[in-house]
Protein backbone atom coordinates (compact mmCIF):
# COMPACT_ATOMS: atom_id res chain seq x y z
CA UNK A 1 0.00 0.00 0.00
CA UNK A 2 1.23 3.73 -0.94
CA UNK A 3 0.14 6.90 1.58
CA UNK A 4 0.26 10.09 0.31
CA UNK A 5 0.08 13.43 2.54
CA UNK A 6 -2.53 15.39 1.36
CA UNK A 7 -1.75 19.03 2.27
CA UNK A 8 -4.45 21.39 1.07
CA UNK A 9 -7.17 19.54 3.15
CA UNK A 10 -4.82 18.72 5.97
CA UNK A 11 -5.43 15.12 5.71
CA UNK A 12 -4.23 11.65 4.98
CA UNK A 13 -4.78 9.87 1.61
CA UNK A 14 -4.09 6.24 1.48
CA UNK A 15 -4.47 3.85 -1.48
CA UNK A 16 -4.72 -0.22 -1.10
CA UNK A 17 -6.15 -2.54 -2.89
CA UNK A 18 -9.75 -2.92 -1.15
CA UNK A 19 -10.07 1.12 -0.95
CA UNK A 20 -9.10 4.43 -1.10
CA UNK A 21 -9.91 6.27 2.63
CA UNK A 22 -9.39 9.68 3.22
CA UNK A 23 -9.00 10.87 6.77
CA UNK A 24 -9.74 15.17 7.42
CA UNK A 25 -7.32 15.73 10.12
CA UNK A 26 -9.17 18.53 11.81
CA UNK A 27 -12.63 17.22 11.70
CA UNK A 28 -11.94 13.55 11.64
CA UNK A 29 -14.32 12.52 8.51
CA UNK A 30 -13.50 9.91 6.75
CA UNK A 31 -14.14 9.00 3.27
CA UNK A 32 -14.17 5.84 1.88
CA UNK A 33 -14.57 4.68 -1.79
CA UNK A 34 -14.56 0.76 -2.45
CA UNK A 35 -12.54 -0.47 -5.21
CA UNK A 36 -14.97 -2.31 -7.08
CA UNK A 37 -17.24 1.43 -7.11
CA UNK A 38 -13.94 3.34 -8.89
CA UNK A 39 -15.01 4.28 -12.63
CA UNK A 40 -12.87 6.88 -13.62
CA UNK A 41 -9.80 8.64 -12.39
CA UNK A 42 -7.90 12.25 -13.76
CA UNK A 43 -4.81 13.90 -12.44
CA UNK A 44 -3.88 17.40 -13.22
CA UNK A 45 -1.92 20.19 -12.54
CA UNK A 46 -3.84 22.77 -9.29
CA UNK A 47 -2.64 26.18 -7.90
CA UNK A 48 -1.07 24.23 -5.54
CA UNK A 49 0.62 21.37 -7.26
CA UNK A 50 -1.22 18.00 -8.63
CA UNK A 51 -4.62 17.02 -7.86
CA UNK A 52 -6.43 14.03 -8.52
CA UNK A 53 -10.24 13.54 -9.07
CA UNK A 54 -11.92 10.05 -8.93
CA UNK A 55 -15.45 9.21 -9.56
CA UNK A 56 -17.71 6.59 -8.66
CA UNK A 57 -20.33 4.23 -10.68
CA UNK A 58 -22.85 5.73 -7.82
CA UNK A 59 -22.26 9.23 -9.07
CA UNK A 60 -20.00 10.75 -6.36
CA UNK A 61 -17.11 12.84 -7.49
CA UNK A 62 -14.32 12.82 -4.61
CA UNK A 63 -11.12 15.48 -5.41
CA UNK A 64 -7.74 15.71 -3.37
CA UNK A 65 -5.50 18.02 -3.80
CA UNK A 66 -1.54 18.99 -3.08
CA UNK A 67 0.42 15.89 -4.39
CA UNK A 68 4.21 16.12 -5.59
CA UNK A 69 4.40 15.16 -9.47
CA UNK A 70 4.53 11.52 -8.79
CA UNK A 71 1.77 10.64 -11.53
CA UNK A 72 4.00 7.64 -12.79
CA UNK A 73 3.72 5.97 -9.45
CA UNK A 74 0.12 6.35 -8.99
CA UNK A 75 -0.85 5.74 -12.90
CA UNK A 76 1.19 2.09 -12.15
CA UNK A 77 -0.90 1.60 -9.29
CA UNK A 78 -4.27 2.36 -10.49
CA UNK A 79 -3.97 -0.14 -13.44
CA UNK A 80 -2.74 -3.01 -11.50
CA UNK A 81 -5.11 -2.53 -8.77
CA UNK A 82 -8.64 -0.73 -9.73
CA UNK A 83 -8.31 -1.77 -13.45
CA UNK A 84 -8.49 1.99 -13.99
CA UNK A 85 -6.73 4.16 -16.06
CA UNK A 86 -5.17 7.52 -14.54
CA UNK A 87 -5.99 10.24 -17.54
CA UNK A 88 -3.98 13.56 -17.19
CA UNK A 89 -6.50 16.29 -17.72
CA UNK A 90 -5.25 20.12 -18.20
CA UNK A 91 -7.47 22.84 -16.40
CA UNK A 92 -8.19 26.15 -18.80
CA UNK A 93 -5.63 29.01 -17.39
CA UNK A 94 -6.98 31.80 -19.94
CA UNK A 95 -9.80 33.23 -17.99
CA UNK A 96 -12.71 33.45 -20.28
CA UNK A 97 -16.03 33.21 -19.13
CA UNK A 98 -17.83 31.69 -22.04
CA UNK A 99 -17.81 27.77 -22.12
CA UNK A 100 -19.98 25.32 -21.58
CA UNK A 101 -22.03 23.94 -18.61
CA UNK A 102 -21.53 20.13 -18.23
CA UNK A 103 -23.60 18.02 -15.71
CA UNK A 104 -22.28 14.76 -14.45
CA UNK A 105 -23.55 13.01 -11.92
CA UNK A 106 -23.63 15.34 -8.64
CA UNK A 107 -20.90 17.55 -10.59
CA UNK A 108 -21.61 20.83 -12.37
CA UNK A 109 -18.25 21.33 -15.06
CA UNK A 110 -17.62 24.68 -16.94
CA UNK A 111 -15.22 23.90 -19.65
CA UNK A 112 -13.72 25.94 -22.51
CA UNK A 113 -12.45 24.00 -25.60
CA UNK A 114 -12.98 20.94 -23.79
CA UNK A 115 -11.12 22.15 -20.61
CA UNK A 116 -12.47 22.22 -17.67
CA UNK A 117 -12.93 25.98 -15.97
CA UNK A 118 -14.01 24.86 -12.46
CA UNK A 119 -16.40 22.33 -11.14
CA UNK A 120 -19.15 22.85 -8.43
CA UNK A 121 -20.33 20.01 -6.26
CA UNK A 122 -24.21 20.49 -6.38
CA UNK A 123 -24.47 18.83 -2.90
CA UNK A 124 -22.99 22.61 -1.80
CA UNK A 125 -26.02 24.12 -3.76
CA UNK A 126 -28.23 25.96 -1.32
CA UNK A 127 -30.56 28.08 -3.81
CA UNK A 128 -30.94 28.29 -6.96
CA UNK A 129 -33.19 31.17 -8.59
CA UNK A 130 -34.28 31.49 -12.51
CA UNK A 131 -34.43 35.07 -14.24
CA UNK A 132 -34.45 36.13 -17.96
CA UNK A 133 -31.80 34.25 -19.31
CA UNK A 134 -30.04 33.73 -16.22
CA UNK A 135 -29.44 31.16 -13.51
CA UNK A 136 -28.29 32.07 -9.97
CA UNK A 137 -26.57 29.50 -7.49
CA UNK A 138 -26.43 29.83 -4.23
CA UNK A 139 -24.02 27.86 -1.66
CA UNK A 140 -24.38 26.55 1.99
CA UNK A 141 -21.80 29.27 3.81
CA UNK A 142 -18.67 27.28 5.84
CA UNK A 143 -19.01 29.44 9.35
CA UNK A 144 -15.40 28.09 9.88
CA UNK A 145 -13.42 29.80 6.61
CA UNK A 146 -12.90 33.74 6.59
CA UNK A 147 -14.03 33.45 2.75
CA UNK A 148 -16.77 31.90 1.46
CA UNK A 149 -18.64 31.81 -2.36
CA UNK A 150 -21.68 32.97 -1.77
CA UNK A 151 -23.11 32.67 -5.34
CA UNK A 152 -22.23 32.24 -8.84
CA UNK A 153 -24.27 33.41 -11.81
CA UNK A 154 -24.79 31.88 -15.65
CA UNK A 155 -26.35 33.31 -18.36
CA UNK A 156 -27.89 30.86 -20.69
CA UNK A 157 -28.80 32.04 -24.30
CA UNK A 158 -31.78 32.30 -25.53
CA UNK A 159 -33.13 29.10 -26.68
CA UNK A 160 -32.68 28.58 -30.70
CA UNK A 161 -34.03 25.04 -31.69
CA UNK A 162 -37.40 23.89 -32.30
CA UNK A 163 -38.38 22.02 -29.38
CA UNK A 164 -39.98 24.71 -27.42
CA UNK A 165 -38.00 23.61 -24.69
CA UNK A 166 -37.12 26.57 -22.11
CA UNK A 167 -33.07 26.49 -21.34
CA UNK A 168 -32.83 28.68 -18.38
CA UNK A 169 -35.74 25.82 -16.54
CA UNK A 170 -33.53 22.50 -18.09
CA UNK A 171 -30.30 24.09 -16.65
CA UNK A 172 -32.08 24.93 -13.10
CA UNK A 173 -33.55 21.64 -13.28
CA UNK A 174 -30.81 20.05 -13.50
CA UNK A 175 -29.05 21.43 -10.75
CA UNK A 176 -31.77 21.43 -8.57
CA UNK A 177 -31.99 17.54 -9.15
CA UNK A 178 -28.76 17.20 -7.12
CA UNK A 179 -28.81 20.12 -5.39
CA UNK A 180 -29.50 20.44 -1.19
CA UNK A 181 -32.64 22.65 -1.59
CA UNK A 182 -36.08 22.63 -0.55
CA UNK A 183 -38.30 20.87 -3.18
CA UNK A 184 -41.62 21.26 -3.73
CA UNK A 185 -42.73 17.93 -3.42
CA UNK A 186 -46.29 17.17 -3.50
CA UNK A 187 -49.41 19.60 -3.45
CA UNK A 188 -49.71 23.05 -1.93
CA UNK A 189 -51.96 23.82 1.41
CA UNK A 190 -53.31 26.26 -0.77
CA UNK A 191 -52.19 29.46 -3.22
CA UNK A 192 -52.86 32.73 -2.46
CA UNK A 193 -52.70 34.75 -5.88
CA UNK A 194 -51.10 37.77 -6.96
CA UNK A 195 -50.11 39.42 -3.22
CA UNK A 196 -48.99 43.32 -3.71
CA UNK A 197 -45.32 42.53 -1.85
CA UNK A 198 -43.63 45.72 -0.72
CA UNK A 199 -40.26 43.72 0.01
CA UNK A 200 -39.32 42.26 -2.42
CA UNK A 201 -41.05 44.63 -4.37
CA UNK A 202 -43.53 43.02 -6.94
CA UNK A 203 -46.98 41.15 -7.26
CA UNK A 204 -46.56 37.58 -6.19
CA UNK A 205 -48.37 33.76 -5.86
CA UNK A 206 -47.81 32.41 -2.08
CA UNK A 207 -47.70 28.63 -2.10
CA UNK A 208 -48.31 27.55 1.15
CA UNK A 209 -46.50 24.21 1.92
CA UNK A 210 -46.29 22.51 4.90
CA UNK A 211 -42.67 22.72 5.87
CA UNK A 212 -42.36 25.94 4.12
CA UNK A 213 -43.94 29.21 1.70
CA UNK A 214 -42.91 29.20 -1.70
CA UNK A 215 -43.41 33.11 -2.96
CA UNK A 216 -43.59 32.87 -7.37
CA UNK A 217 -43.32 35.89 -8.88
CA UNK A 218 -41.99 37.05 -12.79
CA UNK A 219 -38.64 36.97 -11.99
CA UNK A 220 -37.64 35.62 -8.84
CA UNK A 221 -38.64 32.58 -6.97
CA UNK A 222 -37.91 32.76 -3.00
CA UNK A 223 -38.08 29.38 -0.28
CA UNK A 224 -38.68 30.13 3.20
CA UNK A 225 -38.78 27.38 5.55
CA UNK A 226 -40.77 28.18 8.29
CA UNK A 227 -38.10 27.61 10.35
CA UNK A 228 -36.32 31.05 9.36
CA UNK A 229 -39.58 33.12 10.49
CA UNK A 230 -39.45 34.77 13.40
CA UNK A 231 -42.36 37.09 13.79
CA UNK A 232 -45.27 38.19 12.38
CA UNK A 233 -47.06 41.46 12.26
CA UNK A 234 -50.88 42.81 11.52
CA UNK A 235 -50.12 46.49 11.49
CA UNK A 236 -53.15 49.05 10.13
CA UNK A 237 -51.85 51.65 7.42
CA UNK A 238 -53.21 55.18 8.54
CA UNK A 239 -55.51 55.31 5.48
CA UNK A 240 -57.27 53.04 7.38
CA UNK A 241 -58.37 50.96 4.60
CA UNK A 242 -55.72 49.00 4.29
CA UNK A 243 -53.61 46.64 6.04
CA UNK A 244 -49.45 45.61 6.40
CA UNK A 245 -48.52 41.75 6.79
CA UNK A 246 -45.10 41.44 7.89
CA UNK A 247 -43.12 38.66 8.17
CA UNK A 248 -39.49 38.81 10.07
CA UNK A 249 -36.97 36.20 8.47
CA UNK A 250 -33.53 34.99 9.99
CA UNK A 251 -31.68 34.48 7.71
CA UNK A 252 -32.93 36.93 5.45
CA UNK A 253 -33.75 35.89 1.60
CA UNK A 254 -31.56 37.27 -0.68
CA UNK A 255 -30.80 37.84 -4.18
CA UNK A 256 -27.27 39.00 -5.29
CA UNK A 257 -25.97 41.34 -2.90
CA UNK A 258 -29.58 42.58 -1.39
CA UNK A 259 -31.08 40.83 1.49
CA UNK A 260 -34.64 41.19 2.92
CA UNK A 261 -34.62 40.26 6.31
CA UNK A 262 -38.53 40.73 6.21
CA UNK A 263 -41.38 40.14 3.85
CA UNK A 264 -44.19 43.17 3.89
CA UNK A 265 -47.20 42.12 2.19
CA UNK A 266 -49.69 44.88 1.51
CA UNK A 267 -53.83 43.85 1.87
CA UNK A 268 -56.98 46.51 1.37
CA UNK A 269 -59.38 45.71 3.81
CA UNK A 270 -62.23 45.90 1.23
CA UNK A 271 -60.76 42.71 -0.35
CA UNK A 272 -62.35 39.58 0.31
CA UNK A 273 -61.72 35.73 -0.04
CA UNK A 274 -63.13 32.27 -0.37
CA UNK A 275 -60.80 29.49 0.12
CA UNK A 276 -60.29 25.92 0.07
CA UNK A 277 -57.75 24.04 1.65
CA UNK A 278 -55.97 21.08 -0.53
CA UNK A 279 -56.92 18.81 2.05
CA UNK A 280 -59.45 17.45 3.82
CA UNK A 281 -61.67 17.83 7.03
CA UNK A 282 -60.15 15.00 9.47
CA UNK A 283 -56.65 15.96 8.12
CA UNK A 284 -56.92 19.36 8.84
CA UNK A 285 -58.53 18.82 12.11
CA UNK A 286 -55.78 16.45 13.21
CA UNK A 287 -53.31 18.98 11.89
CA UNK A 288 -53.82 22.23 12.89
CA UNK A 289 -56.56 21.32 15.68
CA UNK A 290 -59.20 23.37 15.06
CA UNK A 291 -56.58 26.81 14.01
CA UNK A 292 -58.15 26.48 10.89
CA UNK A 293 -60.75 24.48 8.67
CA UNK A 294 -61.41 23.21 5.10
CA UNK A 295 -63.39 25.84 4.25
CA UNK A 296 -62.88 29.67 5.19
CA UNK A 297 -63.95 33.21 3.75
CA UNK A 298 -63.20 37.15 5.05
CA UNK A 299 -61.20 39.67 4.45
CA UNK A 300 -58.13 38.39 2.39
CA UNK A 301 -55.41 40.11 5.12
CA UNK A 302 -57.15 38.01 7.82
CA UNK A 303 -57.28 34.59 5.96
CA UNK A 304 -53.76 35.05 5.02
CA UNK A 305 -52.71 35.89 8.87
CA UNK A 306 -54.48 32.93 10.11
CA UNK A 307 -53.26 30.78 7.66
CA UNK A 308 -49.57 31.83 8.93
CA UNK A 309 -50.13 31.89 12.18
CA UNK A 310 -51.38 28.37 12.38
CA UNK A 311 -48.43 26.61 9.74
CA UNK A 312 -45.76 28.70 11.29
CA UNK A 313 -46.83 28.39 14.80
CA UNK A 314 -46.14 31.95 16.04
CA UNK A 315 -48.20 34.23 17.76
CA UNK A 316 -48.99 38.03 15.80
CA UNK A 317 -48.38 40.74 17.09
CA UNK A 318 -50.38 43.99 16.69
CA UNK A 319 -50.13 47.75 17.83
CA UNK A 320 -50.32 48.32 21.33
CA UNK A 321 -52.52 50.81 23.19
CA UNK A 322 -50.43 54.05 21.78
CA UNK A 323 -53.33 56.43 19.70
CA UNK A 324 -51.86 58.97 17.99
CA UNK A 325 -53.12 62.81 17.57
CA UNK A 326 -55.39 62.05 14.28
CA UNK A 327 -56.61 58.49 16.03
CA UNK A 328 -54.01 56.15 14.50
CA UNK A 329 -51.87 53.65 16.23
CA UNK A 330 -48.73 54.72 13.94
CA UNK A 331 -46.73 58.18 13.59
CA UNK A 332 -45.50 59.64 10.01
CA UNK A 333 -42.19 60.04 9.73
CA UNK A 334 -38.93 59.71 7.96
CA UNK A 335 -35.75 57.47 7.98
CA UNK A 336 -33.11 57.61 5.67
CA UNK A 337 -34.81 59.94 3.78
CA UNK A 338 -37.63 57.75 2.89
CA UNK A 339 -40.92 58.41 4.22
CA UNK A 340 -43.21 55.33 6.61
CA UNK A 341 -44.82 54.72 9.61
CA UNK A 342 -43.20 53.98 12.77
CA UNK A 343 -45.59 51.42 15.30
CA UNK A 344 -44.85 51.78 18.89
CA UNK A 345 -45.32 48.12 20.01
CA UNK A 346 -46.16 46.78 23.63
CA UNK A 347 -42.62 45.53 23.80
CA UNK A 348 -40.89 47.75 20.50
CA UNK A 349 -40.90 49.92 17.75
CA UNK A 350 -41.23 48.90 14.20
CA UNK A 351 -41.06 50.75 11.58
CA UNK A 352 -42.74 50.57 7.78
CA UNK A 353 -41.31 50.27 5.42
CA UNK A 354 -37.97 51.30 3.49
CA UNK A 355 -35.90 50.04 5.10
CA UNK A 356 -38.35 48.17 7.87
CA UNK A 357 -36.87 48.32 11.21
CA UNK A 358 -37.85 46.03 14.77
CA UNK A 359 -36.44 47.50 17.65
CA UNK A 360 -36.75 45.97 21.01
CA UNK A 361 -37.06 47.31 24.39
CA UNK A 362 -34.59 45.18 25.88
CA UNK A 363 -32.07 45.88 22.71
CA UNK A 364 -32.64 50.08 23.31
CA UNK A 365 -30.21 51.77 26.16
CA UNK A 366 -31.91 55.50 25.36
CA UNK A 367 -34.47 57.38 23.40
CA UNK A 368 -33.97 61.17 23.17
CA UNK A 369 -36.37 63.57 21.16
CA UNK A 370 -34.49 66.46 19.39
CA UNK A 371 -35.42 69.74 18.08
CA UNK A 372 -36.26 69.21 14.06
CA UNK A 373 -33.48 70.49 11.71
CA UNK A 374 -36.15 71.90 9.19
CA UNK A 375 -38.58 73.65 11.33
CA UNK A 376 -40.05 74.20 14.14
CA UNK A 377 -43.34 72.36 13.65
CA UNK A 378 -41.67 69.23 13.59
CA UNK A 379 -38.96 66.94 15.80
CA UNK A 380 -36.92 63.92 15.69
CA UNK A 381 -36.57 60.53 17.30
CA UNK A 382 -33.80 59.17 18.16
CA UNK A 383 -33.27 55.55 19.57
CA UNK A 384 -29.45 54.26 20.78
CA UNK A 385 -29.18 50.52 21.04
CA UNK A 386 -27.03 49.04 23.35
CA UNK A 387 -25.16 47.70 20.43
CA UNK A 388 -24.50 51.97 20.04
CA UNK A 389 -26.32 51.77 16.34
CA UNK A 390 -28.29 54.78 15.92
CA UNK A 391 -31.76 55.21 14.23
CA UNK A 392 -33.16 58.65 14.04
CA UNK A 393 -36.81 58.90 13.45
CA UNK A 394 -37.04 62.54 11.76
CA UNK A 395 -40.09 64.66 10.88
CA UNK A 396 -42.54 63.73 13.02
CA UNK A 397 -44.96 66.70 13.27
CA UNK A 398 -45.96 68.37 16.77
CA UNK A 399 -49.39 67.99 17.63
CA UNK A 400 -51.16 71.21 17.06
CA UNK A 401 -54.30 72.34 17.84
CA UNK A 402 -57.07 73.46 14.92
CA UNK A 403 -57.13 76.30 13.32
CA UNK A 404 -60.03 76.73 12.23
CA UNK A 405 -61.52 80.03 13.68
CA UNK A 406 -57.47 81.76 11.96
CA UNK A 407 -57.38 83.15 8.60
CA UNK A 408 -56.87 80.74 6.09
CA UNK A 409 -57.05 79.07 2.80
CA UNK A 410 -61.18 78.11 3.09
CA UNK A 411 -60.71 77.53 7.09
CA UNK A 412 -58.22 74.28 6.17
CA UNK A 413 -56.91 72.99 9.59
CA UNK A 414 -53.06 72.72 10.25
CA UNK A 415 -53.13 69.89 12.69
CA UNK A 416 -51.67 66.65 11.87
CA UNK A 417 -55.10 65.21 11.50
CA UNK A 418 -55.14 65.73 8.22
CA UNK A 419 -52.17 64.64 5.69
CA UNK A 420 -50.15 66.95 4.02
CA UNK A 421 -51.64 67.61 0.21
CA UNK A 422 -49.21 68.98 -2.06
CA UNK A 423 -51.67 70.37 -4.21
CA UNK A 424 -53.78 71.95 -1.79
CA UNK A 425 -50.80 73.52 -0.51
CA UNK A 426 -50.14 74.96 -4.19
CA UNK A 427 -53.64 76.02 -4.52
CA UNK A 428 -53.34 78.29 -1.49
CA UNK A 429 -50.18 80.33 -2.89
CA UNK A 430 -51.56 80.68 -5.86
CA UNK A 431 -54.59 82.54 -4.22
CA UNK A 432 -51.98 83.87 -2.08
CA UNK A 433 -50.31 85.58 -5.70
CA UNK A 434 -53.81 86.20 -6.73
CA UNK A 435 -54.80 88.32 -4.07
CA UNK A 436 -51.24 89.94 -3.72
CA UNK A 437 -51.46 90.90 -8.07
CA UNK A 438 -55.58 92.15 -7.46
CA UNK A 439 -54.71 94.72 -4.61
CA UNK A 440 -57.13 93.38 -2.34
CA UNK A 441 -55.52 93.85 0.70
CA UNK A 442 -57.94 95.90 3.12
CA UNK A 443 -57.20 93.36 5.46
CA UNK A 444 -54.06 95.29 6.62
CA UNK A 445 -55.34 98.87 6.05
CA UNK A 446 -58.00 97.60 9.46
CA UNK A 447 -55.38 96.27 11.71
CA UNK A 448 -54.19 100.12 13.20
CA UNK A 449 -57.71 99.97 15.04
CA UNK A 450 -60.22 97.62 15.21
CA UNK A 451 -63.77 97.95 17.02
CA UNK A 452 -66.08 95.08 18.46
CA UNK A 453 -69.46 96.09 19.08
CA UNK A 454 -70.82 95.10 22.27
CA UNK A 455 -67.36 94.50 23.90
CA UNK A 456 -67.19 97.68 25.28
CA UNK A 457 -69.87 96.68 27.70
CA UNK A 458 -68.10 93.24 29.49
CA UNK A 459 -64.73 94.70 31.07
CA UNK A 460 -63.87 98.49 30.21
CA UNK A 461 -60.96 99.35 32.12
CA UNK A 462 -61.14 102.33 34.07
CA UNK A 463 -59.01 105.25 33.94
CA UNK A 464 -57.35 105.21 37.40
CA UNK A 465 -56.33 101.24 36.75
CA UNK A 466 -52.89 100.15 35.70
CA UNK A 467 -53.80 99.11 32.75
CA UNK A 468 -56.00 101.82 31.24
CA UNK A 469 -54.95 103.65 28.43
CA UNK A 470 -55.92 107.12 26.82
CA UNK A 471 -58.73 107.23 24.80
CA UNK A 472 -58.75 108.90 21.57
CA UNK A 473 -61.96 110.91 22.44
CA UNK A 474 -59.95 111.98 25.82
CA UNK A 475 -57.30 113.10 23.80
CA UNK A 476 -59.37 115.20 21.29
CA UNK A 477 -61.33 116.80 24.53
CA UNK A 478 -58.82 117.68 26.60
CA UNK A 479 -60.70 116.87 29.67
CA UNK A 480 -58.85 118.33 32.85
CA UNK A 481 -58.30 116.34 35.76
CA UNK A 482 -61.07 118.20 38.06
CA UNK A 483 -63.59 116.96 35.52
CA UNK A 484 -62.08 113.80 36.02
CA UNK A 485 -62.75 113.82 39.33
CA UNK A 486 -65.98 115.21 39.68
CA UNK A 487 -67.50 112.10 37.52
CA UNK A 488 -65.71 109.63 39.37
CA UNK A 489 -65.70 111.58 42.93
CA UNK A 490 -66.06 107.73 44.62
CA UNK A 491 -62.89 106.05 43.17
CA UNK A 492 -59.46 107.06 44.76
CA UNK A 493 -56.90 108.45 42.58
CA UNK A 494 -53.53 106.08 42.36
CA UNK A 495 -50.18 107.59 41.21
CA UNK A 496 -50.03 106.24 37.66
CA UNK A 497 -47.97 107.24 34.64
CA UNK A 498 -49.81 107.66 31.04
CA UNK A 499 -48.88 107.23 27.86
CA UNK A 500 -50.05 109.50 25.50
CA UNK A 501 -49.97 106.87 22.05
CA UNK A 502 -49.41 108.81 18.60
CA UNK A 503 -51.82 107.94 16.17
CA UNK A 504 -50.58 106.66 12.80
CA UNK A 505 -51.65 107.31 9.55
CA UNK A 506 -53.79 105.48 7.53
CA UNK A 507 -52.80 103.27 4.97
CA UNK A 508 -53.94 104.23 1.46
CA UNK A 509 -55.58 101.06 0.15
CA UNK A 510 -54.98 100.20 -3.03
CA UNK A 511 -58.25 99.78 -5.37
CA UNK A 512 -58.64 96.47 -7.70
CA UNK A 513 -58.49 98.25 -11.50
CA UNK A 514 -61.49 97.53 -12.90
CA UNK A 515 -60.32 97.64 -16.95
CA UNK A 516 -57.58 95.54 -16.65
CA UNK A 517 -57.78 92.02 -17.71
CA UNK A 518 -58.36 89.07 -15.36
CA UNK A 519 -55.74 86.94 -14.22
CA UNK A 520 -55.32 83.39 -15.64
CA UNK A 521 -55.83 80.43 -13.68
CA UNK A 522 -53.30 78.00 -13.04
CA UNK A 523 -54.35 74.18 -14.71
CA UNK A 524 -55.37 72.87 -11.58
CA UNK A 525 -57.98 75.81 -10.92
CA UNK A 526 -59.26 75.08 -14.39
CA UNK A 527 -59.60 71.55 -13.75
CA UNK A 528 -61.58 72.44 -10.51
CA UNK A 529 -63.76 74.64 -12.06
CA UNK A 530 -64.79 72.16 -14.57
CA UNK A 531 -65.28 69.55 -11.98
CA UNK A 532 -66.51 71.11 -8.80
CA UNK A 533 -70.08 70.21 -10.10
CA UNK A 534 -69.40 66.79 -10.90
CA UNK A 535 -68.22 66.25 -7.05
CA UNK A 536 -70.79 67.52 -5.53
CA UNK A 537 -73.15 65.75 -7.27
CA UNK A 538 -71.12 62.44 -6.92
CA UNK A 539 -70.90 63.88 -3.06
CA UNK A 540 -73.91 65.01 -1.76
CA UNK A 541 -73.92 67.45 1.01
CA UNK A 542 -70.43 67.70 0.58
CA UNK A 543 -68.98 71.16 2.37
CA UNK A 544 -66.77 73.76 0.60
CA UNK A 545 -63.57 72.39 2.55
CA UNK A 546 -64.40 68.55 1.95
CA UNK A 547 -64.82 69.75 -2.28
CA UNK A 548 -61.13 71.16 -2.20
CA UNK A 549 -59.72 68.78 -0.15
CA UNK A 550 -61.35 65.70 -2.52
CA UNK A 551 -60.65 67.61 -5.68
CA UNK A 552 -56.80 67.93 -4.44
CA UNK A 553 -56.84 63.63 -4.38
CA UNK A 554 -58.74 63.51 -7.35
CA UNK A 555 -55.97 66.13 -8.90
CA UNK A 556 -53.39 63.58 -7.77
CA UNK A 557 -54.81 60.49 -9.19
CA UNK A 558 -55.12 62.03 -12.82
CA UNK A 559 -52.88 60.29 -15.66
CA UNK A 560 -50.25 61.94 -16.64
CA UNK A 561 -51.60 62.72 -20.02
CA UNK A 562 -54.70 64.32 -18.43
CA UNK A 563 -52.72 66.80 -16.33
CA UNK A 564 -50.64 67.61 -19.43
CA UNK A 565 -54.01 68.60 -21.09
CA UNK A 566 -54.40 71.11 -18.82
CA UNK A 567 -51.49 72.60 -18.80
CA UNK A 568 -51.96 73.33 -22.33
CA UNK A 569 -54.98 75.06 -21.52
CA UNK A 570 -53.20 77.19 -18.70
CA UNK A 571 -50.08 78.03 -21.02
CA UNK A 572 -52.92 79.29 -23.54
CA UNK A 573 -54.76 81.42 -20.67
CA UNK A 574 -51.97 82.81 -19.53
CA UNK A 575 -50.42 83.84 -23.34
CA UNK A 576 -53.42 85.18 -23.91
CA UNK A 577 -53.43 87.13 -20.56
CA UNK A 578 -50.13 88.26 -21.35
CA UNK A 579 -50.84 90.14 -24.89
CA UNK A 580 -54.50 91.68 -23.49
CA UNK A 581 -51.98 93.46 -20.91
CA UNK A 582 -49.46 94.52 -23.24
CA UNK A 583 -52.65 95.76 -25.12
CA UNK A 584 -54.18 97.65 -22.09
CA UNK A 585 -50.77 99.20 -21.41
CA UNK A 586 -50.44 100.52 -24.70
CA UNK A 587 -53.95 102.43 -24.27
CA UNK A 588 -52.81 103.74 -21.27
CA UNK A 589 -54.42 101.70 -18.50
CA UNK A 590 -52.55 100.90 -15.29
CA UNK A 591 -50.45 103.90 -15.77
CA UNK A 592 -50.62 105.08 -11.97
CA UNK A 593 -51.62 103.08 -9.49
CA UNK A 594 -55.68 103.72 -8.26
CA UNK A 595 -55.70 104.48 -4.17
CA UNK A 596 -58.78 104.68 -2.33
Amino acid sequence: KADFLEFLNDGRLRFSKQSVVYKSHKTGKVDSIPAPELSAAQWRRVCVGHGIKLATSTGHVYRYDGFKDTVSKISAFFKSNYKVELAEKDMCVKGWNWGTAKFTGSLLSFDVNDSPVFEIPLASVSQCATGKNEVTVEFHQNDDAEVSLMEVRFYVPPNTGDDGSDPVEAFAQNVLSKADVIQATGDAVCIFKELQCLTPRGRYDIRIYPTFLHLHGKTFDYKIPYTTVLRLFLLPHKDQRQMFFVISLDPPIKQGQTRYHFLILLFSKDEELSLALNMSEDEVEKRYEGKLSKNMSGPLFEIVSRVMKALVNRKITVPGNFQGHSGSQCITCAYKASSGLLYPLERGFIYVHKPPVHLRFEEISCVNFARGTTTTRSFDFEIETKQNNQYTFSNIERSLPSRQGMKGAEGYSDSDEDQHDAYLERMKEEGKIREEGDGSDESEGDSDESFNPGEEDDDVPEEYDSNASVSDSEADDGDSEEESKKKKPEKKPKKVVKEKKERKPRKEKKVKDPGAPKRPMSAYMLWLNGNRERIKSENPGISVTEISKKAGEMWKQLSKDRKEEWDRKAAEAKKQYEKAMKEYRESGGGAAPVTK
